[in-house]
């Protein structure tokens, strides 16, 4: 941004809040005070994304447009606290230190937050995205730092603090209101590509995928201007060499912009940087899990035959675990021959794993972390024997399998076309199934 619009900018918001700072000034608030509530305020950011993380399913974005509002309403007390030293004469040395201190302390628990929510509704590439962006926005604020300790200013670049927390805000902010018009899991898809090409949640996460490309960048270029500066202050450097160190900056700009704009295509797209699975057959020919005694269900997807299988967590005693009843784990069939192996922390958290929640004794409300929509209940049926129920084509089915079809897309965000439920009516025991479009 044009360091004279920046600046005739920001005396024009100076302008309009001036007259709220005098009125902090005179109800006692210090410069710190404010900085620590501007902290405070950014933890309540990162509890929403967390809370939304937690309570919210995928397709509520609810949670990132309440966060986008506060980030707002934060980063108006990163500009008070300056204009609350500089009219109430309180500027201090102190004061200055630890305004940086508690910025960066914001901005990382912000980011915490954010990438909190991201993987937790499964956003990996955007996730990946939002870290890249911490990794800049830390680096613009260390290379000033570190050039202002040796002497000479570092400033500028287009995503200062002041642009991420605008562009965060306003982007998270807009996505929240959007999906109250067009619904959070909306997907635009075009023709003859396999994955959708935008979806509602995309209006949040590209402005961050912009922003890790900005923030390096705009971090790269402090650094060269810092060594330009040096250069010329020390009066040491040889006409040829500048020539020469410059290629190597521009280099490394090619390069990280090359990396980045990999993960935006990725995460813009919905397309991985390795391709897309190839299509699956149809038809089912998966093999059937036996010999395991306390299985009540087994989900199946394309593109391999491994399978995931969910039995009662039985324990030394024969009685059921009432705290973790249901243990699920791996059939390798693909690559192992159908042995047996658990699943890893991701997958237990953030795909196949179960959130169960105890209504009364021998009765468990069971729902899947990656699709909550669908509940699911654990419980003694007529023959004292452990069931898992739910609706399938309305009416109360025992589960017995869920196959989901994959047609495309990444390994972090396939392109589930279906999911199919099958088990057994629970009062005539004829088979039910039911095919659900996500």
């Amino acid at each position: 941004m044009n360091r004279s619009f920046r600046a005739s900018l920001q005396q024009g918001i100076y302008t309009v809040i001036n007259p709220f700072v005098r009125l902090l000034i005179k109800v006692g608030l210090t410069p710190n005070m404010v900085t620590t509530i501007g902290l405070v305020l950014n933890i309540g950011v990162a509890v929403i994304f967390v809370i939304g993380a937690e309570e919210g399913n995928r397709g509520d974005l609810s949670y990132v447009g309440w966060a986008g509002a506060l980030v707002l309403f934060a980063g108006l007390f990163d500009m008070l606290d300056g204009q609350v030293a500089r009219l109430g004469n309180m500027s201090s040395a102190f004061g200055a230190l630890y305004d940086s201190v508690l910025d960066r302390y914001s901005e990382l628990i912000l980011f915490l937050g954010i990438c909190y929510y991201l993987i937790a509704h499964h956003y990996f590439l955007s996730s990946l995205s939002a870290f890249i962006a911490l990794i800049g926005s830390m680096m613009v604020s260390y290379t000033r730092a570190r050039a202002e300790g040796l002497g000479i200013e570092s400033k500028g670049g287009l995503m200062q603090r002041p642009e991420r927390i605008i562009l965060i805000g306003i982007s998270a902010s807009v996505c929240g209101i959007t999906s109250a018009y067009i619904g959070g899991n909306y997907k635009l898809f075009v023709t003859g590509i396999p994955f959708h090409v935008f979806e509602t949640m995309s209006i949040f996460t590209i402005p961050i995928v912009i922003m890790a490309v900005l923030t390096n960048i705009t971090a790269i270029n402090r650094l060269r201007d810092a060594k330009k500066a040096m250069e010329s202050k020390e009066g040491l450097a040889k006409e040829s060499a500048p020539k020469q160190k410059a290629v190597s900056y521009k280099s490394a700009i090619h390069i990280l912009s090359v990396v980045l704009f990999i993960f935006f295509v990725a995460t813009v797209t919905g397309k991985d940087i390795h391709g897309t699975l190839p299509v699956s057959d149809p038809q089912d020919t998966f093999p059937v899990p036996k010999n395991i005694e306390h299985l009540m269900f087994y989900i199946q997807r394309t593109p391999n035959t491994n399978t995931i299988c969910y039995e009662l967590n039985i324990a030394q005693d024969g009685q059921l675990n009432t705290d973790d009843p249901i243990h699920p784990f791996w059939l390798r069939y693909a690559e192992e021959q159908g042995k047996r192996k658990e699943l890893n922390f991701i997958q237990r958290k953030f795909a196949y794993g179960l959130k169960v929640k105890k209504l009364q004794s021998d009765n468990y409300e069971v729902r899947s972390v990656a699709y909550a929509k669908k509940v699911l209940y654990l419980r003694k049926g007529i023959d004292n024997k452990y069931h898992v129920y739910t609706n399938i084509s309305n009416t109360l089915a025992i589960l017995n399998r869920i196959f989901i079809n994959i047609d495309g897309g990444t390994f972090w965000y396939p392109n589930v076309t279906f999911i199919e439920l099958k088990g057994l009516n629970a009062t005539t025991g004829k088979p039910v199934s039911e095919k659900i479009k996500p």
